[in-house]
């Protein structure tokens, strides 16, 4: 069967809903899923009109209705008060919306009535806004699931980046590059590329500092932390090396060498990322109990309404989650070890 995704709507006067209708008039979207808007009913079925090929929704009461319903988008709509819609506007409203919806798709994923979770984008302002403390849907998420060690990363095809860290200043990012982390951030990528079921899960560390430190003379970090992080994961049986080049290691993972790099902080990892794959990122979080995948970009507020939105970045998050629980990767086998390569049973 075909796994069931929530699809949260985001904030609704960013370009999340538009992206969102403009995805489910694509056949290939229903052919790898059922998705369950989680959402505003009202606001899908005034955007859906303008996205030909998109079905037009019906309410659903609880998610399992979903599997009987035939030519049309089932929609959750969970009764929060929704605001107008005033695209490229911050409203605080919008951002409590989206949060909540957020916290409907996590319950049902947790309580397996969906398979997974896909998000379209908030704004951090519009939720801080509406008394939310969190920097997005990451934290939020890694709140509500009990998840200390989650990671966010970037997948686009055979491009898969893990970062130590995300949203935080450069200068704070250096203090989370440890040895712990590291190593951590190995096995992670190792769990995430076992539930992709990929045969091969070579995972590659890149250096913090220039030359991956050219043996001590940029910096001690890859000699202190990030090779004695790797030793150890090989000691443990994972496929992975480093520390690289980080101003190499990123090409040879696009040409093929590397299925996953481990990135020493945000922009180390999303620079590469978004110059070659800016339309068809996605951002998935590891480390949680269940699949979660979203888009790599935010709200666009100076283009919501305008038509301009893409949705290809959407399309290729539906499409990740759907591999991910149709690889096996479940809450029951979420926190499983990784399987060094060449000893599956």
């Amino acid at each position: 069967m075909k796994p069931l995704l929530a699809i949260t709507m985001g904030d609704i006067n960013g370009i999340g809903p538009e992206i969102l209708v403009k995805a489910l008039a694509h056949g290939e979207v229903w052919s790898q899923c059922q998705p369950l808007v989680v959402g505003s009913l009202a606001h899908f079925q005034a955007l859906a009109a303008d996205a030909p090929g998109c079905p037009p929704p019906v309410r659903v009461g609880e998610p399992e209705e979903s599997a009987g319903v035939a030519d049309a988008v089932p929609v959750l709509d969970t009764g929060i008060p929704v605001p107008p819609r005033r695209p490229g506007e911050l409203d605080g409203e919008a951002g409590r919306c989206a949060i909540e919806w957020v916290r409907t798709g996590v319950t049902l994923a947790m309580e397996q009535r969906v398979d997974g979770l896909v998000t379209c984008p908030l704004n951090k302002v519009g939720i801080h806004q509406a008394g939310y403390a969190y920097q997005g849907h990451t934290d939020f998420i890694a709140e509500l699931t009990g998840s200390r060690d989650y990671r966010m990363c970037l997948f686009a095809g055979s491009m898969r980046v893990v970062h130590i860290s995300s949203h935080c200043s450069l200068r704070d990012a250096l203090d989370l590059v440890t040895e712990d982390r590291i190593a951590d951030s190995v096995r992670i990528a190792g769990r995430a590329l076992s539930g992709l079921g990929l045969a091969r899960r070579h995972v590659a560390v890149a250096g913090l500092n220039p030359h991956a430190g050219e043996e001590g003379a940029f910096g001690q970090e890859e000699l202190e932390r990030i090779a004695p992080a790797v030793a150890q994961c090989l000691e443990e049986g994972l496929e992975c090396s480093g520390p690289h080049p980080p101003d190499t290691v990123f090409r040879r993972m696009w040409k093929g060498e590397f299925d996953a790099v481990v990135a020493m902080y945000h922009d180390q990892g999303h620079i590469p990322m978004k110059l070659i794959a800016m339309d068809e990122g996605v951002n998935v979080t590891l480390g949680i109990p269940i699949v979660r995948t979203s888009v790599d970009h935010g709200t666009a507020y100076d283009i919501a309404g305008t038509g301009q939105a893409r949705e290809t970045s959407l399309c290729a998050a539906i499409e990740l989650a759907a591999q991910f629980c149709q690889g096996g990767w479940t809450p029951k086998t979420m926190l499983r070890p990784a399987v060094p390569r060449g000893a599956e049973s």
